[in-house]
């Protein structure tokens, strides 16, 4: 965290929109005219926190030239689905009655990728105005762990044992079925997806989810660019150390910006 605000200037402050706390991450340099991105941070619907992905927020501002709101929305076990799903729509909400939602971008990495294909369909349903895009590192898209890759599991970034994913997933969809789309979106239907573009690597324990939703978003139609990054890991961009994790921000950040020009 120290490391991605000393490389990448930018300004940090909490906002509160549709009465949810969020952190807003802009550019001190420049404007961010570009747009905004609604961000999801990660950490398996029970840790994590917008502070703590600056790592990837503070890039994506600086290399895309936009404003990043990060919602602080609610974790399992003490809030279980649907809590973080009614929090992400909330928020989106409120964006797009302040915002054109051309210039706005949807984005998240692994449990907020999760919770982006879920706030996809929750918009889909209600009708709302779509974004103009989705930028989505390793999501998490199966609950289930149906995929070949939660097999053979050679991911070193996640020392998770196959009962401790399974006391994840229960934690944060309590009695809701796994193969639901609203919490494994690998069954979902994707039809009117606006551009997708997912990375993630080859030793990633989420591998097969988000090759299976590539997959899942084309046969539906959608525009979907897929990344894999070899010998790379879960959500690899965090370690920017590695030119890896530095092009594959540059990519992403690209295609944002492309998206919302």
């Amino acid at each position: 965290m120290a490391a991605a605000r000393a490389e990448f200037a930018v300004r940090e402050r909490l906002v509160e929109i549709g009465g949810v706390e969020c952190l807003e991450v802009t550019p001190t340099s420049g404007s961010a005219s570009g747009g905004t991105v609604v961000y999801f941070f990660g950490g398996g619907h029970t840790v994590g926190s917008p502070e703590e992905d600056i790592v990837i927020a503070a890039p994506l501002a600086v290399l895309a030239g936009v404003r990043v709101i990060a919602p602080r929305y609610p974790l399992a076990p003490e809030h279980p689905y649907p809590a973080a799903v009614d929090c992400a729509e909330t928020v989106y909400r409120a964006l797009v009655d302040s915002t054109d939602s051309a210039r706005l971008v949807v984005a998240g990495e692994s449990a907020g990728g999760n919770l982006a294909l879920a706030l996809f369909q929750r918009v889909r349903t209600a009708g709302l105005s779509m974004p103009t895009a989705f930028a989505l590192l390793s999501p998490w898209a199966d609950m289930g762990f149906t995929g070949d890759s939660h097999i053979t599991n050679r991911d070193p970034s996640l020392s998770l044992t196959e009962r401790d994913r399974a006391d994840m997933a229960s934690l944060y969809r309590g009695e809701t079925p796994a193969d639901d789309p609203l919490i494994s979106p690998i069954h979902a239907d994707f039809t009117g997806l606006p551009p997708t573009f997912m990375t993630t690597g080859t030793r990633d324990l989420l591998l097969s989810d988000v090759v299976r939703l590539d997959t899942a978003m084309r046969i539906d139609g959608v525009d979907a660019t897929l990344r894999v990054w070899e010998g790379m890991w879960h959500v690899f961009e965090f370690y920017r150390q590695l030119p890896e994790a530095r092009a594959s921000m540059a990519e992403i950040a690209a295609f944002v910006a492309d998206q919302l020009a």
